[in-house]
């Protein structure tokens, strides 16, 4: 049995940065640190930030005064944001850039005077973040057949934003009834779908083209990960999303000759490497890496965290002991 990996995978820009400022806040500060929802939708991050010190929760409510608070890469409503700087807490926003500038997005045609359609999943903190950018409502569709019921007050000021994970064969479908039934509607400036998603569908579906089955590594909860998941079942070779080595069955790889391995944006490649390992134990001889498009995007940190601060506040530790 043969393994081919996937390029890229795995980390985003965003998704390092988010988990940076979680690990920075608590060498700055330390333990406990607070993170509102979960940093990055992987189980393993989650249990390896909370191991050292990091209490996610579902609401700032619980976070007790003069707490470190982190905001996590999804994004949260304004309506949060407010809350929390009327608390006594010190605030770091771990929202991916691009979540941000949505965001920005969403304000700007609100401002102008459009109707705001999202092309998203209802529910993901993605979502109920940019929704909660301004008073207007905004009408989240996922479905090119969602177009039909909508209801505009004006046709000519209608605009639309994407969610960043969302697959793009989907957002292209929504888009293209959107342009349809509303010749006028207004675009962003740039495709709204980011970098990282876009890179790992592609090269998802060059991977399916050469295996005969594909191992996304990621968690249930992860957007990105669930529609590489999607890109590779569409392709029509079976496709099964994994946290871990611990959840392969031996019996999805009888007659398989190439198994194809991705993993979703906010996966770890120590992961991968786990999977590699598993698959090894099973027969698995040779591990290749597809040619792909490398990525080296960087995002900068809030001020607070950077590296003088955590020279700060190492020399300070040792000043106490």
């Amino acid at each position: 049995m043969k393994i081919l990996l996937a390029q890229p995978r795995g980390f985003c820009a965003g998704v390092e940065r988010a988990i940076t400022i979680v690990e920075r806040a608590l060498a700055v500060h330390g333990a406990p640190i607070y993170v509102r929802h979960e940093i990055v939708h992987n189980r393993y991050v989650v249990n390896l930030l909370k191991g050292k010190g990091t209490v996610f929760v579902n609401e700032i409510d619980v976070v007790p005064d003069g707490s470190v608070l982190v905001f996590s890469a999804h994004g949260v409503p304004k309506s949060v944001k407010t809350k929390a700087m009327e608390r006594d807490l010190k605030i770091y926003d771990a929202t991916c850039p691009l979540v941000t500038k949505v965001h920005s997005e969403v304000e700007k045609m609100c401002s102008q005077g459009y109707q705001i359609v999202m092309i998203g999943h209802v529910g993901h903190p993605e979502v109920e973040g940019t929704v909660g950018q301004i008073p207007a409502k905004i009408e989240v569709i996922e479905k090119p057949e969602q177009v039909k019921k909508l209801q505009v007050y004006d046709p000519n000021k209608i605009a639309y934003v994407s969610q960043t994970t969302i697959s793009l064969d989907d957002a292209r479908e929504v888009i293209r009834a959107l342009r349809e039934k509303y010749p006028r509607v207004h675009e962003p400036k740039k495709d709204d779908i980011c970098y990282a998603t876009q890179n790992r569908q592609r090269a998802v579906r060059a991977l399916a083209e050469k295996a005969d089955l594909v191992l996304v590594v990621g968690s249930k909860a992860s957007s990105n990960s669930n529609r590489l998941r999607e890109v590779a079942e569409g392709a029509g070779i079976p496709a099964y999303l994994v946290d871990g080595p611990e959840e392969l069955e031996f019996s999805w790889f009888k007659g398989v000759n190439v198994v194809g391995i991705t993993a979703g944006a906010s996966a770890p490649e120590i992961l991968v490497e786990q999977i590699i390992q598993k698959l090894r134990q099973m027969g698995a001889t040779h591990v290749q890496t597809m040619e792909g498009v490398e990525e080296n995007v960087q995002f900068p940190l809030p001020k607070g965290l950077w590296k003088r601060d955590l020279e700060a506040a190492s020399k300070q530790n040792e000043e106490a002991r």
